[in-house]
Order: C-alpha cells, then structure tokens, then sequence
C-alpha cells in the first residue's frame, strides 16, 4: 500500500500572499510606490508654478489654492514622498555597495529610514 505524502510546491511565479510581511519587503514596495506619486505629482507641481509665471491674476489664483487644504496636502505629500524616496534610496545605494547587508543591518536602516521619513514628515505638516 502506498501512501501519499503531499509536498508543498512552491508557485512557478510567486504571489505577495505567499510571503510573511517585512519591513524590508514594505519598504522596498514603498519605495517604489513614492516613486510612483512622485511621477504624478512633480509635474503637476510643476504646472502649477508656470500657471504663477503667467500675470498677476493667475499667481492669486495658484497662491490661494496652494494654501487651501487640498493644495497644503498635495505639497505635503509630494515632499514626504520625495523625503522617503531619497531616503530609501541612500539606503539602497548603501545596500548596493555591500554596506548593511546583514538581516540585522537591514531591518534596523529600514526602519531608521521609517522613522527619519516620519519625523520629517511631522516637522513639515507643522510648518504648513
């Protein structure tokens, strides 16, 4: 008699709900998303300068959205994002170089770079 011993295959192409969630694996995905948001938002901040540029009524017009709570969040998000992203991205350079490269090393500079993102980001809503 036979008997079935069922073994676990892993995926050929491995899903995100298949991994125990990490700080390193959020941050990386992060990183990526803020680059993302980035893409979105400069030229749009962009935009929104050149708008300024044009006459007087225009530059009231950019001014007072900007100071609406729409445009004081669009600005906000666009900094920490970009805050996050350089951040992350020293990181990762670091992490390139063969710095840090020991789980020990990684979990602790991704969650610096976490925490230097956060109070950075705290420090820029009280300043808007």
């Amino acid at each position: 008699m036979r008997t079935s011993t069922h073994q676990h295959t892993p995926p050929i192409s491995p899903r995100l709900s298949i991994y125990r969630w990490r700080l390193t694996m959020l941050s990386s995905i992060c990183h990526r998303a803020s680059g993302m948001l980035l893409l979105l938002l400069i030229p749009a901040l962009i935009w929104l300068l050149l708008t300024m540029s044009h006459n007087m009524v225009d530059f009231v017009y950019a001014m007072t959205w900007l100071h609406s709570p729409l445009g004081k969040l669009l600005v906000w998000l666009t900094c920490t994002s970009l805050l996050y992203h350089i951040l992350n991205g020293i990181r990762f350079l670091c992490l390139d170089m063969g710095y840090g490269e020991s789980r020990v090393m990684m979990r602790l500079s991704a969650k610096l770079v976490w925490l230097a993102t956060l109070a950075l980001a705290i420090v820029l809503a009280v300043a808007l």
